[in-house]
This record gives structure tokens, C-alpha cells and sequence, in this order.
């Protein structure tokens, strides 16, 4: 197959790219930039230019592909057009600079999500785009059972600012495209990452203790890069349209073990902190850190046949690719 991957250079888009060329398929990669043409061409990529304002660019690619894995997302502001920076900045009161924010990137990625979908439309072919684990739980419950694949977004999650995305995904299902989600945990990990856990780990060596909330049982599931990267692969060749896929290879790891192994590598205390200092302690991460998502990809595993095989989460972050100097 000829597939056409946003975010083919990122931390998950690296993996997804090598194990689709292992398995024999080719990839078109979108380019935002020069320097992203070369290095997707040096992971002979061919590259696309274009980013995702780029409607046209996007819907052309995807009319040209058998199928599609969107993995880009807006993440900075750097990113977005001038009228749109300066409509963020300047375009309202400064404290809801970052609602504003988040409103401009949710609209880009249904923008880009439309125009692939609209160049597939009728066809049957794949498209395959991500939300989050941690969009199913709030703050507010410890869960009893786990997540299902069928369990929908809570509005009271702090995570739940892209979940118009599973909607409009489910939207094109039924509109002859193979559009699908897969939900990743808060911690994709492996080597080159630069998410959660990293910013955890730099937490706690600025405030010089590593911390859990409470009594640390909450739960957050895990999966390596390499793992997610064969659940991808395997959707894009025999997926369901409509359907919502968990790239969860540990239900879920207590809080309070991914704090001691940190604070043991760092040589920091390791301590609890009540709800109420979460923000201080940890920031725009304190709402995601108090929450319990065990997460089930039983389904998933039934379904397409997905056997995680890569190291486990604290195994991982208990290594040098997190501590090196």
C-alpha cells in the first residue's frame, strides 16, 4: 500500500513509518519545511509539502494514497498562521489565551481531518487518526472497571478538548471511508520521547522531590513506541470503519511507581502531595496527574490480533534514554 502519514517525523511517526516499510508498503510524508523534506527523504520517505492549513495539499495526498495515518497535530503556536497567532494573542482577554489556543488547534485538525477524508470519500479506504486515554476519566472518580473501547469521552475530563475528533472520524465512517481511531495513553514511551514522562522527570528535578497525589493508585496505562507503531500497521490493513481502537499495552501503572522510580534514578525524595497542590506541584500537568484511567485493550487485541511485546513502562524509564546526560 501507498500510505500517506502526517507527522511522519515524530517521536510515534518515526516508529509507524519503519514498521509499515517492514512490512512492505511505502510512505508519503507531509512536509512543513525544507529540513523536514530531508530528513523524511533520508527515511526514504517521499515527502509532501505542505502542513496542515494545507487543505488541498492534504486531500490531494490522501485521493493519491491507499490510506491514511494522521499523527500531526498542532501542539505550539509557532506553528499556526499569522492571522491566527495574532488572533490568539490579541484576540480577547489574556487569560483565555489558552482556551483560544485550543479552539484554533482543534479547528485545524477537523479541518485536516475533512479534507483527507473528503479525498477518500466513497472509497473504502483507510483513515486513521488519535485521541487520548486520559479523555475518558475526570477527576472527580476512581474507577472500578476499566475503559472499553465503547466507552465515550467524559466532558469532565481535562483531556476531552479533542474529542470532537473521535465524532468527526465516526461521521465519515459513514460516509464510505475506513476511518477509524486509536487512543493512546498518556505514556508512549521509548527512546526520543518527549512527553509526559520526560516533563515529569523535569518536575521533579526543579522542584528537587519527585511526587504522587494522595496515596499514588491512581493508574495510567503504557505502551512502547514500537508497540503503538504495529497497532497502526494493523488497523491500516484490517480495521473497521467506525471503530475505536486502544493502543494500551499495560492497563495501567500506579502513579506512585512511576514517582519512585523517578526519584530513585534522580536521588530525590519521593512524596505525596494533596489534590489541592497539584497545580503547584506539577502545573498545567496537575489535572492529568490526579487522574485514574485504567484503560482495557481487550478488544482491540480480539479484533485485530495486536500482541504488545516491547518493554514495559517503569522497565523503560528506569534506563539511561531518560537519564542520560
Amino acid at each position: 500500500m501507498r500510505v500517506f502519514v502526517t507527522g511522519a517525523h515524530g517521536f510515534i511517526g518515526r516508529a509507524v513509518v519503519q514498521e509499515l516499510q517492514r512490512a512492505g508498503h511505502s510512505v508519503v510524508g507531509l512536509a512543513r519545511s525544507s529540513q523536514a523534506e530531508k530528513l523524511l527523504r533520508h527515511m526514504h520517505v517521499e515527502p509532501r509539502r505542505g502542513d496542515l492549513e494545507d487543505g488541498q495539499v492534504l486531500r490531494k495526498a490522501a485521493e493519491e494514497s491507499d490510506g491514511v495515518i494522521h499523527l500531526a497535530f498542532m501542539h505550539g503556536l509557532s506553528k499556526a498562521s499569522l492571522s491566527k497567532r495574532i488572533y490568539v494573542l490579541c484576540g480577547g482577554a489574556p487569560a483565555d489565551i489558552v482556551k483560544r489556543f485550543l479552539a484554533i488547534t482543534t479547528e485545524i485538525d477537523r479541518h485536516a481531518i475533512d479534507a483527507m477524508a473528503t479525498g477518500l470519500e466513497g472509497s473504502g479506504r483507510p483513515l486513521i487518526t488519535t485521541f487520548g486515554t486520559l479523555g475518558l476519566a475526570n477527576t472527580s472518580l476512581d474507577r472500578q472497571q476499566p475503559f472499553r473501547e465503547e466507552d465515550r469521552p467524559d466532558p469532565l475530563s481535562p483531556g476531552f478538548g479533542r474529542a470532537a475528533t473521535e465524532s468527526i472520524v465516526d461521521g465519515w465512517a459513514q460516509r464510505g471511508v475506513r476511518a477509524m481511531i486509536i487512543r493512546l495513553p498518556p505514556t508512549v514511551h521509548g527512546d526520543g520521547d518527549s512527553g509526559f514522562v520526560p516533563q515529569l522527570i523535569a518536575i521533579a528535578r526543579k522542584k528537587k522531590c519527585s511526587a504522587y497525589i494522595g496515596e499514588g493508585c491512581n493508574r495510567w496505562p503504557a505502551v512502547h513506541r514500537r508497540d503503538a507503531a504495529a497497532l497502526f500497521r494493523l488497523a491500516l490493513e484490517k480495521g473497521l470503519a467506525g471503530a475505536h481502537y486502544h493502543g494500551v499495552a499495560e492497563e495501567g501503572v500506579a502513579f506512585r511507581d512511576i514517582a519512585q522510580t523517578i526519584g530513585a534514578r534522580l536521588g530525590v525524595p519521593v512524596v505525596s502531595r494533596v489534590r489541592d497542590e497539584a497545580a503547584r506541584q506539577f502545573g498545567w500537568l496537575g489535572p492529568f496527574v490526579c487522574l485514574d484511567n485504567p484503560t482495557s485493550s481487550h478488544g482491540t487485541r480480539e479484533q485485530l490480533g495486536w500482541r504488545p511485546r516491547e518493554a514495559t513502562l517503569i522497565a523503560d524509564i528506569d534506563s539511561e534514554q531518560y537519564f542520560g546526560s
